[in-house]
């Protein structure tokens, strides 16, 4: 799983499972096109890996079809971007619930349009993975949104697997368990919440970023060739319980 010469844009790169990713790749040799955010994210995560950086709010759908054909032609993407607005179900907002959908469903389906319409371009070829969720699987309180938006990119993925497929462009999903990033903090501090999840997860713990960046470079490599169209549960052993 060496990626000298190639080139891979990561959404969310600037905190937790994307700044993992992009660290993990850049030291196997890839070139890597970070996007976040936060434009503090960026100069810190360039100054360590020599990335080049991208400032976008993917909720913004014409920033983010522009961010999707900017800087030179990826070999893969990685969709990592996310966000949660906890709510029980009976307070959903509109706008809560279109926000999450923009950015962890819509955005990531705009940077494979554009990934793949320059991909096809230039021969195709190349892999896409998108940064699911557990909760995509399981009806967590609290995470209406979020759970549709999951499932959403889940479905969605699998259109693109059997389209994309064609001009030689896999597309996976991995479905982590909780792991330990700030947005995870923020939703799972609370022992009374986080406790009935870690006592039915065999491995005992949540996971952290670099078992999921693992996975990723994994499934980009060509070590997963015959593997597309996946939802992948990356969970420990708690869908097994």
């Amino acid at each position: 799983m060496e990626f000298a010469g190639k080139t891979v844009m990561i959404t969310g790169a600037g905190k937790g499972i994307g700044r993992e990713t992009a660290r993990l790749l850049a030291a196997r040799g890839a070139h890597v096109i970070a996007i976040t955010r936060s434009q503090g994210d960026l100069d810190t995560l360039e100054a360590e890996i020599g990335c080049t950086s991208l400032a976008v709010d993917l909720a913004d759908a014409d920033a983010t079809k522009a961010a999707a054909e900017a800087g030179p032609l990826p070999d893969y993407l990685v969709n990592c971007a996310g966000i949660n607005v906890l709510e029980p179900f009976l307070e959903v907002t509109v706008e809560g619930f279109d926000l999450v959908h923009a950015v962890n469903t819509r955005a990531a389906m705009l940077m494979a349009q554009g990934f793949a319409r320059r991909r096809i371009a230039a021969g195709g070829g190349g892999a896409i993975v998108h940064v699911s969720s557990i909760s995509s699987f399981i009806g967590f309180d609290d995470h209406a949104s979020y759970c549709a938006s999951k499932g959403a990119l889940d479905a969605m993925s699998r259109v693109m697997a059997n389209e994309l497929g064609r001009h030689g462009i896999r597309v996976n999903c991995i479905n982590p368990i909780v792991t330990m990033t700030e947005l995870a903090a923020r939703a799972w501090s609370d022992p009374a919440k986080s406790g009935p999840v870690l006592a039915r997860i065999p491995s005992g713990r949540f996971a952290e970023t670099a078992d999921i960046a693992g996975i990723i470079a994994f499934l980009l490599s060509d070590a997963s060739a015959m593997m597309n169209g996946l939802a992948i549960p990356i969970d420990g052993g708690f869908l097994v319980r």
